[in-house]
């Protein structure tokens, strides 16, 4: 009997080393064992991919049918290079026109001198005349290309602005040669044979041509003085601060059009000098004093 309880006992033993074996072998496993294991080992990639079939078919569902992110950017871009291709080939052709205009403007700027030259008025008025017809159709050309591209007028309105500039200060001293008036924003329109509703003269081009024609004032003025005409100051003074007073009614901003109006106050001052000269030299006098005079000398 003592043999036998020896016997379960020592198998009992043997159990019990055995399981606590077994645990420490779980908790902290031998790494030749674990690599040793055939379940570890041999992972298969297609086994750990499949683990969640029905995602994987989503996504190669979206994949089949969503189109491909190069022909989207490919479609923009190509309608990007279609609408730059038509808005370069409209500025070239406002360009081409442009440069006509300027060179129509340096042609009448040529007759011009003549004036300073105490050439005679119907003759140089009659050069001039021949060469506004043809600014009268270079502006009728720009007014069909705008046409073109309706709505967007001050897009490419920097492609003859400048040239606009110059032809309205041409302008504005021919009127004023002609009528000792100054020449109005719908006149200069008028002139050109522009319609207001699809092509005009924009306001602030008008005004810095008006005052492009008052930098050309003094000059017309000595030249005048040189040639024996001493009223030309009075009537230039007289009209040049009305004109500056007329400007001083806008509130302009610290941009280029205020430059050219504070600009214009020093040829108003070289013509009140001019004046100033004449007057006290006894060359002339104001206009009802100096048809007294002449009665009286008679």
């Amino acid at each position: 009997m003592r043999l036998a309880f020896r016997n379960a006992s020592g198998a009992a033993k043997l159990s019990i080393n055995l399981s606590e074996a077994g645990c420490s072998s779980f908790l902290n496993p031998n790494p030749s064992f674990i690599n040793t294991c055939p379940i570890h080992h041999h992972i298969s990639p297609r086994n750990a991919v499949v683990s969640n079939p029905s995602r994987c078919h989503t996504l190669s569902g979206a994949e089949t049918h969503a189109p491909p992110f190069s022909a989207l950017m490919d479609k923009q871009f190509e309608a990007f290079r279609q609408h730059l291709e038509e808005s370069g080939s409209l500025r070239d052709r406002f360009r081409a026109v442009a440069t006509q205009i300027e060179a129509t403007n340096r042609n009448i700027n040529s007759f011009l001198l003549l004036i300073h030259q105490s050439r005679p008025m119907p003759e140089v008025l009659e050069k001039v005349n021949s060469e506004i017809d043809v600014l009268k159709r270079l502006f009728n050309q720009l007014a069909e290309i705008a046409r073109e591209c309706p709505g967007q007028y001050y897009r490419y309105h920097g492609n003859w602005k400048s040239e606009t500039q110059a032809v309205v200060s041409l302008l504005a001293f021919l009127h004023w040669l002609e009528t000792g008036t100054l020449l109005g924003h719908a006149e200069a329109e008028q002139k050109l044979g522009l319609d207001k509703s699809e092509f005009r003269i924009d306001v602030e081009d008008y005004l810095i041509g008006i005052c492009f024609m008052a930098n050309d004032l003094p000059r017309y003025v000595v030249n005048r003085v040189t040639a024996g005409d001493y009223d030309c100051p009075r009537k230039v003074m007289k009209f040049l601060t009305d004109l500056h007073a007329a400007f001083r009614m806008l509130n302009l901003r610290n941009d280029f059009l205020r430059k050219k109006f504070d600009g214009m106050k020093y040829d108003q001052r070289k013509v009140e000098e001019v004046y100033y000269d004449v007057k006290i030299r006894g060359l002339a006098v104001d206009g009802d004093t100096m048809v007294e005079g002449t009665e009286g000398q008679q």
